[in-house]
């Protein structure tokens, strides 16, 4: 292999090449219009371009692909993830013109594509599978009464789909047509396929996947498993690795029944495969039974956290079993070292139901990348976010000798990380992580679900970070020396403490007015909910090594414009420094705008409807994802300006609902 083609963007391309190049293979990267001055086209010895900025348009088209790797003499193209990377049609094109495909046969894909025919093949290898409906006959009629047979609640799946969509939960008879219906439409919207399977639902189940890896000679290994049940919108938040709770036995039972499943498909090169494991029911030996879900025949968005614990770079072994070596390793030879734990930052506001945020990044600061953290990135500040692909900023991921450890590196590096520009899940991220039920290891899929309105809600206003703000504001930026009573405050006063005013504006609730009080070589601050002793200093321009009523804490202040914002052990605070910082955009509660740019999928509405608050309005589709606004308020819908088809940009006012009385 001399020239790698990534056929692939962003955060992943950047991935690849960096192995590459520590390889000594040539790399080209391939980008379309919305990327042309991305950070893996600057990355990469060469790159070319393919068109518009619509995947289906660019990264999608299998023929632009095939060109750019015989135009540039490239003897090889990684897939990354997403996109093409489980094509079959796409694997078989570069070896009919001669180019080596880093990833699994064609044939492989093609058996593990379809999640019925998927589940039926591993069944006869001997890896347990969820109870379920996988035939081929997809009438109504029949599909109902597979209903009836694995009983409610069920989940409806489409068997070409993937991150969620094509996939209903149903809790009753009565919602059954409905959401078979919706399924459909989505696994053909998605991937051209409306087939979908019925299996039982697992009430509260936690996803357990295990990296396995198959070279040219038949040897196949698994790299233990990762936990990946923070989930929203079926979409993975958070992973890890390893699992957390298991046994011995299980973790031996997912490894083997792993390897029999890549083995059970002659399977080549990186791939993982998932389970569901049900922490409501255990067997004879008091373990919780897994299930066969589905397997991924690509590298995964979470591989780094296996990488860190078996200190294996996996794109490296991707590139080497594609030329035909043997694994780097045996099974034996394999071993975990320590935790780790990977956080997805996206732009992305949970205030909204995780509705994506485009725009530009017009700040973008990161730790930096030691003492157990690592940062993989595809944008860079001055960038943007657009609506043509995954709203994903960064994967921020932390490791160390523990998983407590692994856990408190991660909420600082969140901590430490500034975004400005789009809305994003960083504080979010940083209060799941640091969440009592997430430390305890009592993870499953609907943790976020659960906890979401804990781990959304503003912390106190009038707190420790009040404190901290108001200490922010009286120090000197940036000086790490002690105060001084000349350097804090320009007013001195003959005979009498010195005192400083400081006025915050909460995002929530009424304003805060603070007085600093010169004592006992710090400040007593009034004006919060007590009245606290604090004192402090500047380590560098954004840390504050503080101390409020005896507690040391080392706090993180953003400042912008006219505000600031305190981070604190994963919680986030913000503070206007004057009232016309958090003044609400105008207009009145009952217009309803769109949260993003995106078409309108559905209308359910006319002008002069009468609705009730919470009632259905319209289906945005923005990013591959269906998002349904409803009614703010009760009343009468007025000045609709939409059309079922409109596309609509951000904050456009969509329709108003005019109070019945």
């Amino acid at each position: 292999m001399r020239k790698l083609l990534i056929a692939n963007r962003g955060e992943i391309a950047r991935r690849v090449i960096r192995t590459a190049r520590r390889m000594g293979i040539e790399t080209v990267a391939v980008y379309s219009d919305a990327d042309r001055d991305a950070p893996h086209v600057r990355d990469a010895d060469e790159a070319v371009h393919i068109g518009p900025a619509p995947a289906a348009e660019s990264y999608l088209r299998i023929d632009r692909i095939v060109d750019a790797a015989r135009r540039t003499g490239a003897d090889a193209v990684h897939p990354g993830y997403g996109f093409l990377s489980e094509n079959a049609a796409f694997a078989r094109a570069l070896s009919e013109a001669g180019i080596l495909f880093v990833g699994p046969k064609a044939t492989s894909i093609e058996r593990m594509g379809l999640k019925d025919a998927a589940k039926a093949l591993m069944k006869k290898a001997g890896v347990p599978v969820t109870p379920g409906y996988q035939g081929e006959d997809q009438s109504l009629q029949r599909l109902e009464k597979a209903a009836q047979s694995v009983g409610y609640p069920l989940l409806i799946k489409a068997v070409a789909g993937g991150g969620g969509k094509g996939m209903r939960r149903v809790d009753s008879e009565a919602e059954f047509a409905d959401a078979l219906i919706a399924a459909k439409r989505e696994g053909e919207a998605s991937f051209g396929n409306d087939n979908v399977l019925i299996e039982r639902l697992i009430q509260r189940p936690r996803h357990v996947e295990v990296q396995v890896f198959g070279d040219a000679k038949g040897n196949v290994v698994h790299l233990f498993e990762r936990d990946c049940s923070l989930q929203r919108r079926h979409q993975k938040v958070v992973e890890e690795a390893p699992a957390p709770g298991l046994s011995p036995r299980t973790r031996q039972a997912l490894g083997e029944a792993a390897v029999r499943a890549a083995k059970a498909i002659d399977y080549l090169g990186a791939g993982t495969i998932e389970f569901i494991l049900d922490t409501e029911t255990t067997d004879e030996n008091g373990d919780n039974p897994f299930y066969f879900m589905e397997m991924n025949t690509r590298l995964q968005v979470e591989h780094p956290v296996t990488e860190l614990i078996t200190g294996t770079d996996l794109v490296e072994w991707q590139i080497r079993v594609a030329r035909g070596e043997s694994l780097p390793k045996c099974q034996e030879e394999l071993s975990v070292s320590g935790h780790a734990v990977e956080a997805r930052l996206y732009a992305e506001d949970p205030a909204t139901g995780f509705l994506p945020s485009t725009g530009p990044l017009d700040r973008l600061d990161f730790p930096r990348e030691s003492g157990g953290v690592r940062i993989d990135s595809g944008v860079e500040e001055g960038g943007a976010v657009t609506v043509h692909y995954d709203p994903m900023i960064a994967k921020v991921i932390a490791c160390g000798p523990s998983r407590d450890a692994a856990i408190d590196r991660l909420v600082s590096a969140l901590d430490a990380t500034i975004v400005e520009g789009v809305k994003t899940n960083r504080a979010f991220l940083a209060r799941l992580i640091d969440d009592g039920e997430f430390r305890s290891g009592a993870v499953h899929t609907g943790l976020i679900e659960q906890r979401l309105e804990a781990l959304t809600e503003l912390p106190d206003a009038s707190g420790p970070a009040a404190a901290v703000a108001a200490l922010a504001l009286t120090l000197p930026r940036g000086k790490a020396d002690a105060p001084t009573l000349f350097s804090d405050f320009p007013g001195w006063r003959m005979n009498l403490p010195a005192r400083r005013y400081v006025d915050l504006f909460p995002e929530d609730g009424e304003p805060m007015h603070l007085m600093l009080e010169r004592a006992d070589g710090g400040y007593r601050v009034s004006g919060c909910d007590s009245s606290e002793m604090l004192s402090g200093r500047w380590r560098d321009d954004t840390h504050i090594e503080a101390v409020v009523d005896g507690t040391p804490m080392l706090a993180i202040v953003v400042f912008d414009e006219d505000s600031l914002e305190v981070r604190i052990g994963g919680e986030a605070r913000r503070y206007g420094t004057s009232a016309a910082a958090v003044e609400g955009p105008a207009g009145g509660d009952g217009s309803v705008v769109a949260p993003m740019p995106g078409r309108v999928l559905n209308l359910f509405v006319e002008n002069g409807k009468m609705v009730e608050a919470g009632e259905r309005l319209l289906v945005l589709e923005a990013m591959k994802m269906e998002n349904r606004l409803t009614a703010p308020i009760g009343g009468r819908v007025v000045d609709l300006s939409i059309t079922e088809g409109n596309q609509v940009s951000e904050g456009a006012v969509l329709l108003t609902i005019e109070p019945a009385d």
